[in-house]
């Protein structure tokens, strides 16, 4: 006599499945009726995004000037940037630079604005509107205001520091001091995160600061165990966006320096569009770019599953 094999696990589970999937005349109607209104995106996030990275990573592996028909040219273009190409170097290194220091001291700065912002006092709505102001500007039209306050023999900055008789530093000439001067020039949108700070200083319990004064915590205390614990969601976000920002910055140089001095200011994004545009190179162009994607990629991968230990959603 012959017994039937009791179903497996699996077995037992897919027709369950199976039946979940399964959907009626209404919700595939409503269905369609979903994609249809959400077809505009569909498509524009597929020609603007999916078609253009795929693009992008075919083109790196090719010799292609812009005309004609690209060349395929197997890896060349990545052993070209990696072991012959010492300005790739030169410009990584730049955008590293420039993000790790102005990203900290974006969030500082913010952070501080943000707690000034957030004091009972009758001027502080006409100070968030001029702290917000700049965000509001373009970044060209910044550069050329920067270009001018910091012009070595006519701008305001240096005849102030004349006055009270300190140096007066050739901001964009030097180049030790020229990413440091775009670095600090990079806080003029401050104001903006200062905002999304100040929104989560308001979403604060007050009850924990009642709670931590009738304990006796000190004014440091409360902003080392409660305000800065809650802000960390605040600060996750901004890091995020800072350093994928931050490391693309390219107006700046574009305009202020033209890479230079001596390639001091050679960002990634900056040298990559010199070999796409000026040097008809579209090929390794795209070959940077893709390197790029995945720097910054594996970047913010690092910064989410590291989350977990410093991120604070809720007081515990």
């Amino acid at each position: 006599m012959a017994f039937a094999e009791a179903p497996t696990k699996h077995e037992a589970v897919l027709p369950g499945l199976l039946e979940r999937l399964r959907l009626t005349r209404g919700e595939r109607r409503n269905l369609l009726v979903g994609l249809a209104f959400i077809s505009p995106w569909i498509v524009g996030f597929i020609a603007f995004l999916v078609y253009p990275i795929y693009y992008t990573i075919k083109l790196s592996f090719t010799r292609y000037s812009g005309f004609g028909t690209p060349t395929p040219i197997g890896l060349f273009n990545y052993h070209r940037l990696l072991h012959n190409d010492p300005l790739f170097w030169k410009a990584l290194y730049n955008s590293a630079y420039f993000t790790v220091l102005a990203v900290p001291i974006g969030v500082v700065v913010a952070l501080v604005l943000a707690l000034a912002m957030n004091q009972p006092l009758p001027e502080v709505p006409v100070f968030r509107a001029i702290f917000f102001v700049p965000s509001v500007l373009p970044l060209f039209a910044i550069s050329f205001i920067v270009l001018t306050l910091l012009d070595p023999n006519t701008g305001v900055v240096n005849r102030l520091l004349h006055l009270v008789h300190l140096p007066t530093p050739f901001w964009f000439g030097n180049p030790s001091l020229a990413k440091f001067s775009l670095v600090l020039m990079a806080q003029y949108g401050a104001g903006q995160w200062a905002l999304v700070f100040l929104a989560g200083l308001k979403g604060i319990p007050t009850s924990l600061y009642e709670a931590a004064m009738l304990d006796g915590a000190s004014t440091w205390n409360k902003f080392r165990s409660i305000t800065l614990p809650l802000l960390t969601p605040v600060i996750f976000f901004d890091l995020v966006l800072g350093l994928g920002l931050d490391f693309q910055v390219f107006t700046q140089s574009y305009i202020i320096t033209q890479g230079g001095p001596a390639d001091a200011t050679n960002f990634f994004v900056y040298y990559l569009y010199n070999n796409a545009f000026r040097y008809s190179q579209m090929g390794y162009a795209a070959a940077l770019s893709c390197v790029l994607f995945a720097i910054t990629l594996v970047v913010a991968l690092v910064i989410f599953l590291t989350s977990s230990k410093w991120v604070h959603y809720e007081y515990t």
